[in-house]
């Protein structure tokens, strides 16, 4: 087709992802590859076809009588979320699944002596906000989405099956502010750069 723009290299198939956790205030990734800052901590295994990362902006219409059409349409809000299923059960993982909460060692004297651990979720109004990076790679292509601010703020529902393993539903919402972006996506693949 005349004027038709095609290029299946800007077809993304993401290959291989990850996501990153860390406390809010952790140094952002200045790129798409460098090593990301030590704090950022892999959350591990994830379902292959859980990662979903969700941009929902809400808006409002003006309805006037000379006309069937809104006659004005404004954005009222942003918002955004992002889902995974974990695989890896551990401390910190239910930490990021339930919005924080507190681990403890408890000691039984046995026999034989053994230390087992207590995970408290949190109390009402204790929740935590953390930092997430999603990362995405497909082949040569790397995308990094950087989310300076996010909380988990949905229930946690576990299936328990015998025919497959549990995983653990992390769903943040991202949060916002004045004084930086909501998220934001850092990438070397060349599609991106600015129209001369």
């Amino acid at each position: 087709m005349a004027g038709e723009t095609t290029n299946n290299n800007q077809i993304v198939i993401p290959s291989i992802t990850r996501v990153y956790l860390a406390p809010v205030g952790t140094t952002a990734p200045a790129d798409a590859t460098t090593a990301l800052p030590a704090a950022l901590r892999s959350v591990g295994l994830t379902t292959e076809d859980s990662l979903k990362f969700n941009s929902e902006p809400n808006f409002e219409q003006v309805k006037s009588a000379q006309s069937s059409y809104p006659t004005r349409t404004f954005q009222t809000s942003d918002a955004a979320t992002i889902e995974v299923d974990l695989q890896q059960w551990s401390g910190e993982n239910f930490r990021a699944v339930y919005g924080g909460g507190e681990i403890s060692t408890i000691s039984v004297a046995g026999p034989p002596a053994a230390t087992h651990y207590k995970f408290t979720p949190p109390r009402i109004g204790s929740r935590t906000e953390v930092m997430a990076v999603i990362e995405v790679i497909d082949g040569g292509k790397h995308y990094r989405y950087v989310v300076p601010r996010c909380m988990q703020m949905e229930g946690v529902s576990k299936d328990l099956a015998k025919t497959k393993e549990a995983v653990l539903p992390l769903r943040l919402a991202v949060q916002g502010g004045d004084d930086l972006d909501a998220w934001y996506v850092l990438t070397d693949d060349p599609a991106f750069a600015p129209a001369t």
